[in-house]
């Protein structure tokens, strides 16, 4: 299961877990490891079921361990159960059970159709691993991630307002590509009124990537028809409100399962002090502004000991939590324990 944890943090977070699974020989030898990449793609188990298929691996007297209960669903995949079962596998442990409404009960559809079933191994663990997406789907709202890009001094724009760059290409092109992953991109109206920002996804080239997120813009304010977030694929959304948790219900009934929230510091704020962000990547830049905008906005908090809190989050990023991108320093964060 050690094993399989590890494998799992190889992936991404977003709309699904992060989940991991290895293929143990009767003699306990690892044989093969594998890990769910991210939504739309082949779950951790069907990836080490092909390549157990690919080597020619005998499965009869394996045992398969998984970091999270088998799903029994179809969604963009299908259910892991079934391919379990066709492949032959005798016995499946999985760390937690899977308690959301769509994928629940693989593992009684398996004791039921004859493999044996454990639960339990490293449960601790596994929780842990994926404590923010348990979270977001027992609140019923999607997974989000908050993206910043600021000076060493906390500044997102200088105090006449120009932003436009503060971080380097490369951090620009990771923020791009994490466009291409969410199912929303949203800004508030200040974000909306200073930059005039088009939210799509695009290449280091700057072509429009294959696939595009929902643009919202959180404002009570009209949206100037000429704005550049409305486009003309008709995938732009305005959201009237100022409470994010209203925000991300609206989105979800548009079929949001990860939002992408780029600011500015008012709505940072706001989703922070809601304790909705799940996912920080803070982008820091090697430039002092003295003055300016900040990243967040007031917080509330008057005191240190009431500080926000962060831990270091190392899953889906090979150079750790804390890494150099090109000139800029990256934080992968997310939310330490209450």
């Amino acid at each position: 299961m050690h094993a399989a944890l590890t494998a799992a943090a190889r992936g991404v977070r977003g709309a699904n877990p992060v989940v991991g699974a290895a293929l143990l020989s009767a003699e306990g030898e690892v044989l093969h490891v594998g890990y769910h990449r991210g939504a739309g793609t082949a779950h951790a188990e069907v990836v080490v079921l092909d390549a157990a298929r690919e080597a020619g691996t005998p499965l009869r007297d394996t045992t398969l361990l998984v970091t999270l209960e088998p799903c029994h669903h179809t969604g963009r995949t299908g259910p892991c159960t079934e391919a379990i079962l066709r492949a032959g596998v005798g016995r499946v442990v999985h760390a937690v059970a899977d308690t959301t409404d769509a994928a629940r009960g693989g593992a009684a559809w398996l004791r039921e159709h004859g493999v044996e079933v454990r639960a339990g191994l490293l449960a601790a663990e596994a929780l842990d691993l994926n404590d923010r997406w348990l979270r977001a789907q027992q609140q019923r709202r999607p997974f989000v991630s908050l993206k910043i890009a600021q000076s060493i001094d906390g500044r997102v724009a200088a105090v006449d307002g120009t932003s436009q760059w503060i971080t380097g290409a490369p951090a620009r092109a990771e923020g791009h590509q994490l466009r291409t992953r969410v199912d929303a991109v949203l800004v508030g109206g200040g974000t909306l009124r200073s930059d005039d920002p088009s939210l799509t996804a695009r290449t280091p080239e700057g072509e429009l990537c294959a696939r595009q997120p929902l643009r919202a813009v959180m404002s009570t304010r009209p949206v100037p028809e000429a704005a550049r977030i409305r486009g003309a694929d008709g995938r732009f959304v305005q959201l009237d409100t100022h409470d994010p948790r209203e925000a991300l219900t609206r989105l979800r009934d548009r079929g949001a399962a990860h939002v992408l929230v780029e600011g500015g510091p008012t709505v940072a704020a706001a989703f922070l002090a809601a304790d909705l962000v799940d996912e920080l990547r803070l982008y820091q830049a090697p430039l002092l502004l003295g003055a300016g905008a900040s990243s967040v906005a007031g917080l509330g908090i008057g005191t240190l000991a009431a500080a926000s809190s962060w831990r270091g989050d190392h899953v889906g990023v090979p150079d750790g939590a804390v890494g150099a991108v090109g000139e800029d320093l990256r934080w992968h964060l997310r939310p330490a324990p209450s």
